[in-house]
């Protein structure tokens, strides 16, 4: 395989699942370097997208938000979205001092 993308499909088939993000650490541990990581499931804005990339995601999907996007408004709307989620991107790697994507690492976020 060249890829595993982790994803729950937000939560519908299994209730009860380990969403992506807290699943993901783990096969990030267990993976990193060997295969690229995609995470899929509940990514809604840019700061979710610096979130998966900070547990450990190599790439993030954005699932359904750009069909959405596409079926309200066609090309200008997906182009609406991605300027979107890059606007937030920025902001939440400005507030985290995060200057480019290899920045964005665990030490970003808060542990419980």
């Amino acid at each position: 395989a060249d890829g595993i993308v982790v994803s729950n499909h937000g939560g519908r088939q299994l209730d009860g699942v380990l969403s992506t993000a807290r699943a993901l650490p783990a096969i990030a541990d267990a993976v990193k370097g060997d295969i690229t990581l995609l995470a899929d499931s509940g990514v809604r804005t840019g700061l979710d997208v610096v979130r998966m990339l900070a547990l450990g995601a190599d790439t993030v999907l954005l699932g359904r938000a750009w069909l959405y996007a596409l079926a309200t408004d066609g090309q200008a709307g997906v182009a609406n979205l991605l300027d979107l989620i890059e606007k937030e991107m920025r902001v939440a790697m400005t507030l985290t001092g995060a200057r480019t994507i290899a920045d964005i690492t665990r030490d970003l976020l808060v542990r419980a």
